[in-house]
């Protein structure tokens, strides 16, 4: 797949199957009125694209934020995203000050878990018109 269209564009990509990183996801529509971050699944055609592209392996088991041609994964994807959120979620980026080595074991002790607390997808939301043009996969 080609991911040129998609140079210029903030995308976050989420475990499709995992509940917690969908209520993630619907968390942020309706903090991100102005549209700055879209969706993709990674297990979707998009989402491995892009994963190739930057180098991740299936080994990483997080979200990644692609922004301004970076990666970001673990604690530093969700910190970076909360940059596009309204009201005080751009102070987030505080958190950056904590060095990943203490930041990122929490992370992956929570993606560790996630199946486990909040389970897995069965459905999917049927999002509006508006909503779904930000999904791009």
């Amino acid at each position: 797949m080609n991911t040129a269209q998609h140079a210029n564009k903030t995308i976050l990509l989420y475990d499709g199957e995992c509940s917690f990183c969908n209520g993630a996801v619907q968390w942020i529509i309706p903090r991100d009125p102005h549209h700055h971050i879209y969706f993709a699944a990674q297990q979707g055609e998009l989402g491995q694209a892009l994963r190739k592209q930057y180098g991740i392996s299936d080994e990483i088991d997080s979200l990644v934020l692609v922004d301004r041609g970076k990666a970001y994964v673990y604690s530093a994807a969700a910190i970076k995203a909360a940059k596009y959120l309204r009201r005080a979620w751009p102070l987030v980026q505080l958190l950056l000050l904590i060095p990943a080595f203490i930041r990122d074991p929490i992370y992956r002790y929570v993606a560790k878990h996630r199946y486990q607390w909040f389970g897995k997808q069965q459905a999917c939301l049927l999002p509006t018109p508006e909503i779904r043009a930000r999904y791009l996969d």
